[in-house]
């Protein structure tokens, strides 16, 4: 069973590396916005606080992600946790630690997802998804066959998000940089930092991840 981080800036490709992870090793993903939207309509007592919170536009404090985490490291399910969206901050790293160090378990790999900030504004300028099956699609890189229709299930409901644009992004990645970089040196410091080319095809990133995966883990 392993328990890795896919760290890298808005666009990088997290979520994509993630889904296969998840299709190829049995993996779960553990998404802060997936974790609070099922919390919220699960009725449980977490369910019901994490609703409150946001019923009130609160922002959910760390101690709730923590907790809601906890219960899926013991539902027991799946082959390991990719923790997606979660730590951004040193004090949110160590609280995943401890917890994970409560639960038994330990971090074994932080996927560093580098990219050049230029190219990174290109590629997210460009980026549209299907609003109806999620499949994602880029102007330059990767048209659709027909335009305005989805290649994948013929919807025509074919979406950008407002914040994929060049000033957006600007923004985004100077709070990556403020908040979320020095995680970097923390899990450099922790042996457990294995940067990849997030800006290479999408498959060739995938094996460059296999390969941290599969490598023999210290004990």
């Amino acid at each position: 069973m392993t328990d890795i981080i896919l760290l890298g800036p808005p666009g990088a490709g997290k979520g994509t590396q993630a889904q296969r992870l998840v299709a190829r090793r049995g993996m779960v993903q553990l998404s802060t916005g997936d974790m609070l939207r099922e919390a919220r309509t699960s009725g449980t007592a977490m369910g019901r606080t994490v609703a409150a919170v946001m019923d009130r536009g609160d922002l959910v404090t760390d101690e709730i992600v923590i907790g809601l985490i906890e219960e899926n490291l013991q539902s027991g399910k799946g082959g390991g946790f990719i923790f997606d969206g979660f730590p951004r901050t040193l004090a949110q790293a160590d609280a995943l630690g401890a917890l994970l160090e409560r639960s038994g378990r330990r971090l074994d790999a932080v996927i560093e997802m580098q990219v050049d900030d230029a190219a990174l504004v290109k590629r997210i300028a460009g980026r549209f998804t299907c609003g109806d099956c999620g499949e994602v699609y880029h102007d330059d890189t990767r048209p659709t066959a027909r335009p305005g229709i989805c290649d994948k299930c013929g919807s025509a409901n074919l979406q950008r998000r407002a914040d994929d644009n060049a000033e957006s992004l600007k923004i985004r990645l100077m709070e990556y940089y403020k908040k979320t970089a020095p995680l970097i040196g923390y899990y450099y410091a922790k042996g457990v930092l294995h940067p990849v080319d997030g800006l290479a095809a999408v498959d060739d990133v995938a094996k460059s991840i296999a390969d941290v995966l599969d490598r023999p883990r210290a004990t």
